[in-house]
């Protein structure tokens, strides 16, 4: 069995992740929660040693450090031939929500999150517009790409699907309303074996 130690925080939607994928496929793993809302050289020295920017998540397989969350999304499904990982088509269809993801709905959501944050300095007018602007095109493609079947990688969550569920968990702490298929969607990955919630995920 691998070795491995997820670091990240239940406020982190990038770690969320990447727990979920860890909860998915079953496999057993430490974790460490990192206060991201302390100064970054203030954190673990532990975690600093294995994270180059200071930043969650990053996980340790059997020693080796893996940061940034597609990634570490793309290294499971890789090398333990899960969440979609067992087929080349499988993979391929997991790049392709991971790019999309990161550059579309992942970016736009965390930004709209913690604009409404207690004690942020939040966004002005015209960067919030456009922020759920973004968003709306990005609901209005994710009911596209979902299509008729019940997950983004078909008959079953892969790590696509765990890649979106990181911030779509938060939509209503962004202020924004999912179509109805993502609404169904969600309501799919909230029944799942294995998914928790953040705080569980991360338990001090």
């Amino acid at each position: 069995m691998p070795d491995l130690h997820l670091y990240g925080h239940p406020d982190s939607g990038h770690a969320c992740k990447v727990a979920l994928a860890l909860s998915l496929a079953d496999l057993p793993h430490a974790t460490t929660v990192i206060d991201i809302w302390a100064a970054p050289e203030t954190r673990l020295a532990t975690f600093l040693k294995v994270s180059p920017f200071a930043e969650v998540p990053v996980l340790l397989l059997d020693g080796a450090a893996v940061f940034q969350s597609g990634a570490i999304l793309m290294e499971l499904a890789q090398r333990f031939a899960l969440l979609g990982g067992d087929t080349p088509e499988g993979l391929r269809r997991g790049r392709e929500i991971l790019m999309w993801e990161a550059n579309r709905i992942g970016m736009c959501l965390p930004q709209l999150k913690e604009a409404r944050r207690s004690g942020s300095a939040g966004l002005s007018g015209d960067v919030v517009a456009w922020l759920m602007a973004r968003y709306e095109v990005d609901r209005a493609n994710f009911d596209r790409l979902i299509g008729d079947e019940p997950f983004l990688h078909g008959r079953a969550p892969g790590i696509g699907d765990c890649a979106v569920w990181g911030y779509v968990q938060w939509l209503d702490d962004a202020g924004v309303a999912p179509s109805d298929v993502m609404a169904h969607w969600a309501d799919r990955m909230r029944v799942l074996p294995g998914m928790k919630a953040p705080e569980v995920f991360f338990a001090q």
